[in-house]
């Protein structure tokens, strides 16, 4: 069964069973691989993508539930937002592994998007469920605030 949907701003249809999770779509139906599984129980943050602006786990969304929504992934991030948050990273050495960066970045530039400014508790609360098994929480909290500025100037 086919589902259409817009991934990074192009229509396309995925020939694939409407109960696989969209990360997988993603993956292995479309060959984008920036998105990363990690535990499959949407707890780890490191599948996450954008539908319709917002961050959500694509481990554990289905195909079905994404027809006809707007789907952004790591490698379509175009937005000022999300250019400042890449920029914020690579200037600050953020990842250190790298494994869940794509997930940290995707949930980050979602804040921006919303909130130009968030404080310290914006952030926690955004980015709530994105492990770093690196530990790099600070440096990423960091990274969002650099961005941040870098927005108003």
């Amino acid at each position: 069964m086919a589902t259409t949907l817009v991934l990074n701003g192009k229509n396309i249809t995925l020939d694939a069973d409407p109960s696989m999770p969209l990360l997988w779509a993603i993956r292995e139906v479309a060959g984008l691989t920036g998105t990363k599984f990690g535990c499959g129980m949407a707890q780890c943050g490191a599948c996450t993508v954008h539908m319709d602006g917002q961050a959500v786990r694509s481990c554990v969304l289905p195909l079905s539930a994404v027809a006809g929504k707007h789907i952004t992934t790591i490698e379509g991030l175009e937005s000022k937002p999300a250019k400042a948050v890449q920029a914020a990273w690579v200037k600050l050495q953020v990842p250190q592994c790298g494994y869940c960066q794509s997930g940290q970045i995707m949930s980050a530039t979602a804040l921006l998007e919303r909130n130009a400014a968030p404080s310290d508790a914006d952030i926690d609360a955004a980015m709530n469920g994105n492990i770093c098994r690196c530990a790099t929480y600070a440096r990423i909290r960091d990274a969002i605030h650099e961005a941040a500025d870098t927005l108003k100037a």
